[in-house]
């Protein structure tokens, strides 16, 4: 159950590395300008993977719960 846990914690990170990312670009995109739609279009793009990050997390999260409570 140990490689459960550590395939959880790496998950879990990578989700989290996932997640600093998507608010640097989004804090990117609000200072980079242009018209109120360009941003619109670039947000909606970083809420994607946004979410993204928040589901391997979260399976991560779920892996590390389970591997503990069967160790």
């Amino acid at each position: 159950m140990e490689m459960l846990i550590y395939a959880g914690v790496v998950l879990t990170l990578g989700g989290v590395a996932l997640l600093v990312y998507c608010i640097l670009q989004a804090a990117k995109a609000r200072k980079s300008g242009g018209t109120e739609d360009e941003i619109r279009v670039r947000l909606q793009k970083v809420i994607a993977l946004n979410l993204v990050a928040l589901m391997i997390s979260a399976i991560g999260l779920g892996a590390v719960t389970i591997g503990s409570i069967l160790s």
